[in-house]
């Protein structure tokens, strides 16, 4: 009887130890796939910002500078694959950048009635949701990632096995809604 009990005490803590182990590394993995989903509506910004700013360049050409600096953003945020914190400064510098677009097209009435315009501005204005409710999800993710690897005794188990932290990712959204357009007859 006392070799059961002695057993018990020992393999319990071995049991909590392997459990949260891998406990952190499903959450490690989650964090990695919620990133790929970020990533991928990321990509599928920076295809739409060309197009964009090749239809407002048509209408303002005045504007090179700001259309260049907009594009030269994009290329930057496409070939950002450092950490998520400086991603996310990039991030918002090209949200800031779409925004300047965005108000430059507010100019240009004939420009807000192209129809290839608001088709482009509707979708960001849906890629722009999508990449909120990825980021939402990826947050999530470091959340509890974080809160197991921060809460003990879930803290001593994931400094034994060198568990890092990641960064939440947060950037404004370029665009919550398209412009309305009003024609005049």
């Amino acid at each position: 009887m006392e070799l059961i009990v002695i057993a018990v005490i020992l393999l319990l803590p071995i049991i909590y130890v392997i459990a949260t182990y891998n406990t952190l590394v499903a959450l490690r993995n989650h964090i990695s796939e919620s990133w790929s989903d970020v990533d991928t509506e990321l990509k599928r910004r920076y295809d739409l910002i060309p197009n964009l700013v090749s239809t407002v360049k048509g209408y303002a050409k005045h504007e090179q500078e700001t259309l260049e600096k907009v594009i030269e953003l994009r290329n930057q945020c496409a070939a950002d694959r450092g950490s998520i914190g400086h991603q996310e400064g990039s991030e918002k510098q090209l949200v800031a950048g779409v925004q300047k677009l965005l108000a430059i097209a507010e100019a240009y009435p004939e420009l807000k009635a192209n129809q290839n315009f608001m088709q482009l501005q509707q979708e960001l204005v849906n890629t722009e949701d999508r990449i909120q409710a990825a980021r939402r999800f990826y947050n999530g993710n470091v959340r509890d990632y974080r809160n197991k690897c921060e809460a003990f005794p879930g803290n001593l188990i994931a400094n034994a096995f060198n568990f890092k932290p990641h960064d939440f990712f947060n950037v404004d959204p370029a665009v919550r809604e398209a412009p309305a357009v009003k024609l005049e007859t």
